[in-house]
């Protein structure tokens, strides 16, 4: 084979007196940015990258969308109250609902619609387990440098902001929303374009979906009051908050307010959208599947109407439970059973997610590894990779696949085995970790203590950067904490020392410089856990000299 002619690239050509100081490079909500303000603001910042409707919802859930012709009734309501004048209806709208019945892809759809139109500032979603993303620890620098991208009016005034006062990525959430986002935007919103737009074409809009993933229950109430109270301050801001989420206490208490528009979903699930989804589903099967296409060739249409009404009658108004139930139809088997006679065994499922659950789990149940495997995807703070999860667990990747396989209409198996696994709904784990609910599919928190054993055998190795290791550089103090929330008697099983002497041998290695660089996202505050976490394990009798050494190492 010949070879190939050298590649000829000219940059700047004709150029004179050209200097390129340094560069930095980022997308933001599918804005591109290069040596501007606004890159300068993100590598300040440093914001959340894959938080915003503009992620790859592959690998950072959820990843649900509106299925085409669905929803219009309740994105044609949203949509209104967004383009109303200010005088006219009010700065905020929650929509709330059940698990399951699409807030994710509804807040979806709002984005996009409102990006189109050149008036949405940010989004978040938020989403349970996953790191900075169930938290708001990141939440007002992300939504700052997305205002930035989108409005780079604002831009100048974030930058000042964090310039003039060197404390503020450090002060509370208030603060930083006020100081980053709020304060920002109502002073970009004076400058004429802004000021046309928002007259011309109605406010700006951030999305807020599902902010019931949060874990940090105190900081939403804050941010909620603050919002309110910013709005209350100044009614005439050209900006409007969409927030979604379950109906919880600490939320709900505070957004039922006159200055709330309030939107229960369930008011606007039609049965015509999920038929719609379910018709639109089979007929891709059919074209899709072999079997099926074989059926039809010999029997006629499937599945038939009646049976396909039936169907729907019996999903409700649930996208989520429709999407599991359509997966759990088609999806091969290791029972050899065809789609055609899985369809009648799910008109028999109670209605709602645990019995599909239990099915689906049970198809695995019996494989090798199976408990480790699925308990493991229940209790760990961070999504793993199939390689990651054998590695954490002493087994073989193909084992992990060979349990997972089986599951996909619960679980989202990526294509490669180095993208996180993650399972389709959050309200999968709380399946998992209730025992009233999944009985023999129960996760006990004390397997913390056997993941607490695995973390510790990576903790020293010869290979740092190994995904199992640079988890449980990450978490393994996470773990011991939850196994010491347990009651005395669940404990005592366990040896206590086992935790000081992991303890101690994590201890030093942290100090082991490959450790360290080798797990860049090691953070003083996981440094501070691990210091708590030895404080609470240590005997002060026997192993005072070991804990005075280890305070003075931190």
């Amino acid at each position: 084979m010949a070879e190939s002619p050298p590649i000829h690239v000219e940059i700047l050509p004709n150029a004179h007196n050209i200097q390129i100081g340094e560069q930095y490079n980022y997308i933001v909500n599918g804005n591109y940015i290069s040596s501007t303000e606004q890159a300068t603001l993100i590598h300040l910042l440093q914001p959340i990258l894959d938080a915003s409707h503009t992620r790859d919802r592959e690998t950072s859930p959820p990843n649900s969308a509106c299925f085409p012709g669905t929803r219009t009734d309740v994105i044609r309501t949203i949509a209104a109250w967004a383009d109303s004048m200010l005088l006219w209806n009010t700065h905020v709208l929650w929509l709330y609902g059940y698990v399951g019945c699409g807030k994710s892809a509804i807040a979806l759809a709002i984005a996009l619609k409102f990006e189109r139109r050149n008036r949405l500032v940010g989004s978040f979603f938020f989403f349970r387990n996953t790191g900075d993303r169930s938290r708001m620890t990141r939440f007002a620098v992300t939504l700052a440098c997305q205002l930035a991208a989108a409005i780079p009016e604002a831009a100048p005034f974030i930058k000042k902001a964090v310039t003039e006062e060197p404390g503020l990525l450090g002060s509370s959430l208030v603060a930083q929303l006020r100081r980053l986002v709020y304060e920002p935007f109502k002073a970009a919103a004076k400058r004429v374009r802004l000021l046309k737009t928002s007259l011309l074409n109605g406010p700006f809009l951030i999305v807020i979906d599902g902010l019931d993933e949060c874990e940090d229950r105190r900081d939403v109430e804050a941010f909620i009051d603050d919002m309110l109270d910013f709005f209350k301050k100044n009614p005439l801001v050209p900006l409007r908050f969409f927030i979604t989420s379950r109906v919880e206490q600490h939320i709900q208490g505070r957004l039922e307010k006159e200055q709330v528009r309030l939107e229960n979903l369930v008011n606007h699930c039609s049965r015509d959208d999920i038929d719609t989804f379910m018709s639109a589903c089979f007929e891709a099967e059919k074209q899709r599947n072999s079997i099926v296409k074989a059926y039809t060739r010999n029997n006629g249409d499937w599945p038939l109407k009646k049976d396909k009404d039936r169907l729907v009658d019996h999903i409700g108004g649930s996208f989520i439970f429709a999407s599991a139930l359509f997966k759990y139809i088609v999806d091969p088997t290791d029972d050899q059973s065809t789609p055609m006679d899985r369809l009648p065994h799910t008109l028999n499922m109670n209605p709602g997610l645990d019995t599909l659950y239990a099915k689906t789990l049970s198809r695995s149940q019996r494989l090798p590894h199976f408990s480790d495997v699925m308990s493991t995807l229940a209790l760990i703070f961070e999504p793993l990779p199939i390689t990651g999860i054998a590695q954490l667990l002493g087994i073989q990747p193909f084992e992990v696949v060979r349990v997972l396989v089986n599951l996909q209409a619960i679980i989202h198996i990526p294509g490669t085995d180095d993208l996180p696994v993650t399972m389709c709904h959050t309200s999968l784990r709380d399946f998992l970790t209730t025992e009233n609910r999944s009985g023999c599919f129960f996760t006990p928190p004390s397997y913390h203590h056997h993941l607490v054993s695995r973390c510790s055998t990576f903790v020293g190795g010869r290979r740092p950067d190994t995904t199992a290791t640079l988890y449980s550089i990450r978490h393994c103090t996470k773990h011991i904490q939850q196994f010491n929330r347990l009651p005395p008697a669940e404990k005592r099983q366990f040896r206590q020392f086992d935790y000081v002497d992991m303890l101690m041998k994590f201890r030093t290695h942290l100090r082991s410089s490959d450790i360290v660089l080798g797990a860049k996202s090691i953070t003083r505050k996981e440094m501070r856990s691990f210091k708590k976490v030895w404080a609470e394990f240590s005997n002060p009798k026997t192993e005072h000299l070991e804990r005075h050494r280890f305070t003075a190492f931190f």
